[in-house]
């Protein structure tokens, strides 16, 4: 079966794609440019079109394009000009997932980083929304039991077909998709626990506290306890007591690692003896743009993280400012290249407090696709921060240079070096 992606260099078509090539399917996709997932995918056999281009549409058995493909696009039009079978992502995970025993981990924040745990835990099949940096890759053929980050911005988690739906938090979030329907956004998410047969939440979420089914129910407050933030071989660690079940050490800081990290162990516990648990979840090392220190000296530490809400800006805070104080660092200076206008809009009085704690604050200019834009005025909102506005950056070894009309205004080489967003600015973090 011929099978083609428009947009697969997405991070999770891109994932899709590999999954399908690995169970036998002769896979082809197309995207706009370039990028490192296009270019892998390339070396792993899969022939990639860049540009699109109608030419790349011959007659596949199914076409599957991401949430970001409009309907002028010229791949969908010769499709439709064909008479394929055309499929959104969402819909076409009712047709991928039926076969695998499916993991599906969703939240607000926190989705891929779990995702990777359990993954590493289970020594399962994974497709996960970033990188895993146990196997490289945003997913891996093991079997038939799946570690999967199911997506709750466009409601097709509920078409990933769970044996168990892991909830950490349910924070509104893409509720443009909703149409600012809170009562649709929780419908959905309700859903999504009632269809599985095994269910993992974190019960003192709001929503989540008040959920009718079974489910197995962790109390971060009662549950987790004595958390201790470490280093080992210069690496971060957090360490904690979950239950009754022991000691534990997970890669990364942060209370909230030590909640990902549970929720997981809970799921993998009802098939697996917590002895082999605690060995797995020490080849759990993180996952790119997930507190990913991607340069590191005696005098400069950069850090890539892809925190762009509030919550999570603020969780990675207070990550960096527990790294801080291992490394002996005195200064913070945090990068922030917003995502999407809508995003910034919804929470503008939230991101105007989440930098709290940075000593410099510097905003690249809103990173969209195919979105309206909106004026805001980051000056006058951000007045209350030590603000510095560039075009883009330049990341060579030891030193990060701020870039405004083709004119370097900054040079940092000393400190922290915190740069958040989900659009390019990981790539411009990078040592080039």
């Amino acid at each position: 079966m011929r099978v083609h992606f428009i947009g697969i260099g997405g991070i999770g078509l891109s994932a899709l794609a590999r999954f399908l090539q690995y169970r036998g399917y002769k896979v082809s996709g197309s995207d706009i440019k370039n990028t490192p997932i296009t270019d892998e995918l390339q070396k792993e056999g899969i022939k990639v079109n860049i540009p699109q281009s109608a030419n790349a549409i011959d007659g596949q058995d199914l076409v599957i394009y991401s949430a970001a493909v409009l309907n002028d696009n010229v791949e969908i039009m010769e499709a439709k000009k064909q008479e394929l079978v055309l499929l959104p992502r969402k819909e076409a995970l009712s047709i991928i997932m039926q076969k695998t025993t499916n993991y599906c981990v969703c939240a607000a924040h926190g989705k891929s980083t779990t995702t990777a745990i359990l993954s590493s835990i289970l020594q399962s099949s994974a497709i996960i929304g970033a990188i895993s940096k146990e196997f490289d890759s945003n997913f891996r053929y093991i079997d038939d039991i799946l570690a999967f980050e199911a997506d709750e911005s466009d409601e097709s988690f509920i078409l990933s077909h769970p044996y168990c739906s892991i909830v950490l938090n349910t924070e509104p979030e893409h509720m443009e998709y909703y149409n600012y329907d809170e009562k649709r956004f929780y419908d959905a998410y309700e859903k999504f626990l009632d269809i599985a047969k095994l269910r993992v939440i974190n019960a003192e979420d709001d929503f989540l506290q008040n959920y009718k089914g079974y489910a197995i129910r962790l109390y971060p407050s009662k549950d987790i306890n004595n958390i201790e933030f470490i280093l080992k071989d210069d690496e971060p660690y957090t360490r904690f007591t979950l239950k009754d079940y022991g000691v534990f050490e997970v890669w990364g800081f942060g209370v909230h690692i030590a909640i990902d990290a549970s929720c997981a162990i809970l799921a993998a516990s009802q098939t697996m003896p917590m002895d082999e648990i605690k060995k797995n979840l020490e080849k759990y090392k993180g996952i790119k743009k997930r507190f990913d220190i991607v340069q590191k000296s005696k005098d400069l530490i950069v850090i890539d993280d892809y925190a762009h809400h509030p919550t999570e800006v603020m969780a990675t805070m207070e990550s960096v400012k527990l790294y801080k104080s291992h490394k002996h660092l005195s200064h913070t200076t945090v990068i922030w290249q917003p995502h999407k206008y809508s995003r910034t809009m919804d929470n503008l009085e939230y991101f105007k407090r989440c930098f709290k704690g940075c000593d410099e604050l510097i905003i690249l200019p809103v990173w969209t696709v195919a979105e309206q834009v909106k004026d805001i005025d980051f000056v006058k909102e951000f007045a209350h921060y030590n603000t510095t506005f560039a075009d883009k950056m330049i990341t060579t070894n030891g030193k990060i240079e701020l870039i405004k009309n083709d004119e370097v205004i900054k040079t940092i080489t000393q400190g922290i070096v915190l740069g958040v967003g989900a659009g390019d600015i990981t790539y411009q973090l990078r040592i080039k």
